[in-house]
């Protein structure tokens, strides 16, 4: 039986389904990051459709880099998806106000808590999806 302060341990199947789903949100951020700190011409001119100054580059791609590299690492995954979360609802906001496709932002924040979901008991213990018979 699971105590309050103790969670069910996690199968090892279960953790790497985690991991791995995880792991795709965060390698397109960090992979946005760093397009964003080479500064490619595409780039730029996306900045501007988007109706962003380019001195916001940097400071943007960092705030993505240090909110993946926050939600990869264990302890402070929790964290992580609440801040990815924010930068995600940011980017939908964007691309709605735009007129643009919004759905590749809306997937990101679904792998992000799916995967952390998977990989984090603690995360199950709050949001049960079944519930025990009595």
């Amino acid at each position: 039986m699971e105590s309050a302060s103790q969670p069910a341990p996690v199968s090892t199947k279960m953790l790497w389904a985690g991991r791995i789903v995880s792991a795709l949100p965060a390698l397109l951020l960090v992979f946005s990051a760093v397009m964003k700190m080479i500064k490619p011409a595409s780039v730029l001119e996306g900045f501007v459709r988007l109706g962003y100054p380019e001195s916001l580059i940097l400071p943007i791609a960092g705030l993505e880099l240090v909110c993946a590299v926050v939600y990869v690492v264990p302890r402070t995954a929790m964290l992580g998806a609440i801040l990815l979360t924010g930068y995600l609802g940011g980017a939908t906001a964007t691309l709605v106000r735009v007129g643009e496709p919004f759905y590749g932002p809306v997937v990101a924040g679904v792998l992000v808590w799916g995967g952390l979901f998977l990989r984090d008991p603690r995360l199950r213990a709050l949001i049960p999806f079944r519930c025990e018979a009595a």
